[in-house]
């Protein structure tokens, strides 16, 4: 042992006498050096300094930012614009074990349409929860265009808990966008199609297709949708888009523009223009304003249709009772943003020029006058243009979405067609700054930019294209989010960051301490469903039983050893593995991945996971930890032993790789007296300092306290069999007993390095 310690600090020393000489060499580099060799300026110097996080540092902002066709959720942060993780949502991601483990199949499952299991999903919009009109850092919901669907994610643990299917929509786009207390989650349609589920020929486009609005009841101390208290208000067979909820002055209401009012059904295969020229001739579309507050009510009242077992509020009960109005607005808009103090509505139109301010106050004064300029084909009543704008202002050349500044009256407007973002004055109706980004900006977000406080700072632009802004890495590019610095009264563009998932549409961004995510979870519990599994299992009670005709094995995982290490089953047999990880330290994730099963499980700290297969051909099946959890993690292995039917077993013992002898135990035994002193020096340490005003290390000790436990009890069995002259397994249980040492010894060490870097830090402040 003492010389191994010699050979360590040797070594030790060797590499910080490296060290010196590196810091030596790299400090002659001047950082006019550096710029000359790189070809920087101090522009560059700049942008880099307000992006840079230096080690250990952590981020102002979090971005959750939708992952396109990957079907997940990116996070990453600001300046740093470092990814942090991917939140798998609608398709299986395995690092994370999401649709492999039998917890998230059931959630995924949950998104099933027509009783098919979909593994594609294509992520959007993704919103925030709210309090007040506030970002509250506890839910993310996020929509699938391809298959209309809204996920919930957990934001105590980023984790997706609830997926739920649309009753009556065949497409959306507009989704997900909460109300602002999160009373509902509002997705809209796309494409028109019929509520049914049957045929109906485009002939009758005009009478049986529809859109609609659906508002899902967000349950907030369950932190479940409640489709039974959702509700949908049907809308003609215009193309509905986004929407966004009402805030402050306009509370109540909800908004969701709309294109292709044209009503045009393509056909170029029968020789008609296609879609795109009969769905741009009108120079308007429509802007739907829909009372939600009202709507609920009527549902409570009864006054909805059950449709598909969903309440819908037809169109003729909408406009009966005075909740559903259309405001003309610019053709082909895709935004619709409302103000920080809810009292206007921007709107921008993508084939147009310019952007329009609508007053909501304007247009609930003609509401309630009833001064109306006509109504649509299917009687729903038009609010008149003029009368409602505030105004209009050219902000160039495609402009799409809109996101708001700290300051008053501040707001920013993605230009598609001229790749470039517009600041502008919606008080006043003046262009303030433009800036040039690379390329075709679709969404753009700003700092908390879509509640009632933007916080400012910073605007990301989340570009469609790339092309030469990265390394070329074959004909599909990336996607490039820009971050532009906006504190000052000129845009300054200050990173490129090329997202390599799917296309990011939408992102939002919320202040990174409102987020208070959990490091581990209570010993045996089921993420997904938030409540201890029925599967859980503590050390030492770790068992096989057979319920039902499947084998249920009920496992632990910690360092570095997966209990059981051998299973054995007959082919034929039905296996259900549960694994608990029983770790408290923070980061400690296990994983178990096993040959030929399409099995690979990730178990946080505290989580019980499962995975339930079949098992239908004889043979050996290895096993092991996929996360390298410790110094010993090539040894957390395992064997799934498939017996043929009627097997019997062979009468032979095992036969060891090697022999010990009683000098190889009392060796062991040395080493093992000298590591527990070093342990004793840690612990010590540690009790002698206010270790307990730090949850980390608390759970640092309480995970070493456990390990020694288990040292303790191999080194009864270690003297026990020494006892009886058996040094074969008296060494090995002495080797085991000085490996849970080496463990405790680790996280030992670890919570002494948390407390020589955090101690300080509370003593001087």
């Amino acid at each position: 042992m003492k010389s191994t310690v010699k050979k360590i600090l040797t070594v030790s020393t060797a590499f910080g006498i490296g060290l010196a000489w590196t810091a030596a060499a790299w400090s002659a580099e001047s950082l006019d050096d550096v710029m000359k060799r790189r070809g920087l300026t101090q522009k560059d110097l700049l942008a880099a300094a307000k992006t840079y996080t230096p080690t250990g540092g952590r981020d102002e902002f979090l971005v959750f930012s939708s992952g396109g066709q990957s079907g997940q959720v990116l996070v990453y942060g600001i300046p740093s614009m470092r990814i942090l993780k991917y939140i798998a949502v609608f398709t299986p991601e395995p690092w994370q074990g999401y649709g492999f483990d039998d917890e998230s199949k059931e959630v995924l499952a949950q998104g099933k349409i027509d009783g098919k299991q979909l593994n594609y999903g294509d992520t959007h919009h993704p919103a925030i929860s709210e309090t007040n009109g506030e970002y509250d850092g506890e839910w993310l919901f996020i929509n699938d265009k391809a298959n209309p669907r809204v996920a919930v994610i957990d934001l105590k643990d980023f984790e997706t808990k609830q997926i739920v299917v649309n009753p009556i929509m065949k497409s959306e786009h507009g989704g997900a966008f909460v109300t602002p207390n999160t009373e509902y989650v509002i997705e809209a349609t796309q494409y028109a199609a019929p509520y049914s589920k049957d045929f109906v020929p485009l002939s009758k486009f005009n009478d049986e297709y529809r859109g609609a609005v659906t508002y899902w009841k967000f349950n907030r101390e369950k932190g479940r949708i409640e489709p039974e208290n959702s509700f949908s208000v049907e809308l003609p067979p215009y193309s509905q888009d986004l929407s966004d909820a009402g805030k402050l002055d306009s509370d109540g209401w909800s908004f969701t523009n709309s294109f292709c009012t044209e009503r045009y059904i393509g056909g170029i295969e029968s020789g008609r223009p296609p879609f795109e020229a009969g769905c741009s001739q009108k120079d308007t579309d429509f802007l739907h304003m829909i009372n939600w507050k009202r709507a609920a009510e009527l549902v409570a009242e009864g006054k909805a249709t059950k449709i598909n077992d969903h309440d819908v509020i037809t169109m003729d009960t909408a406009i009966k009772e005075g909740i559903l109005f259309l405001i003309p607005e610019p053709k082909s808009p895709h935004g619709v943003d409302v103000s920080p103090d809810g009292k206007y509505i921007i709107v921008a139109g993508k084939l147009d020029t310019h952007a329009s301010v609508y007053s909501f106050e304007k247009m609930k004064a003609l509401i309630d006058a009833k001064d109306f300029a006509g109504t649509d084909p299917y009687g729903i009543p038009i609010l008149d243009l003029k009368k409602t704008l505030h105004t209009q202002v050219q902000v160039g050349l495609g402009p799409l979405h809109n996101q708001y500044d700290s300051k008053p009256c501040i707001v920013y407007t993605s230009i598609y067609v001229d790749s470039q973002v517009t600041k502008w004055n919606y008080c006043e109706g003046k262009v303030l700054d433009k800036i040039s980004i690379h390329y075709n900006i679709g969404h753009l977000m700003s700092m908390e930019g879509d509640t009632v406080s933007p916080k400012g700072h910073y605007l990301v632009s989340l570009n469609k294209l790339a092309i030469d802004r990265f390394n070329p890495v074959g004909p599909l590019h990336p996607q490039n989010h820009q971050l532009i610095d906006i504190s000052n009264d000129k845009m300054e563009l200050i990173y490129d960051m090329p997202l390599p998932l799917g296309e990011p549409h939408y992102a939002v961004a919320i202040s990174a301490d409102k987020l208070k995510p959990k490091i581990r979870y209570s010993t045996g519990w089921n993420s997904r469903k938030d409540e201890r599994s029925e599967y859980r299992v503590r050390p030492g009670r770790e068992r096989t039983e057979v319920a039902d005709g499947v084998t249920h094995v009920y496992g632990t995982l910690i360092r570095s050893h997966i209990t059981p290490e051998i299973i054995q089953v007959e082919e034929g047999s039905t296996v259900s593995l549960h694994f608990t990880n029983v770790e408290r330290a923070e980061d400690e994730t296990h994983g178990f991945a096993i040959r030929g099963f399409d099995v690979n499980l990730s178990a946080e700290p505290g989580k019980t996971v499962s995975a339930t297969f079949k098992v239908d051909k004889p043979g050996v099946y290895p096993y092991y930890c996929t996360e390298f959890c410790s110094a010993l993690h090539l040894e957390m292995q395992g064997y799934l032993l498939v017996t043929p039917k009627g097997y019997q077993a062979e009468e032979a013992s095992l036969q060891e790789g090697q022999s010990y002898s009683q000098e190889d135990f009392d060796k062991q035994v040395k080493a093992n007296t000298d590591t527990q002193a070093v342990i004793d020096s840690v612990v010590e340490y540690i009790t002698a300092r206010n270790f307990k005003d730090f949850d980390p290390v608390v759970a640092l000790v309480e995970d070493a306290t456990d390990q020694l436990n288990f040292a303790a009890d191999a080194k009864k069995k270690a003297e026990d069999y020494a006892a009886s002259g058996d040094w074969q397994n008296a060494t090995l249980w002495a080797q085991q007993w000085f490996q849970y040492q080496v463990k405790a010894a680790d996280i030992g060490l670890r919570a002494k390095t948390y407390l020589d870097q955090n101690d300080a830090k509370v003593v001087n402040q």
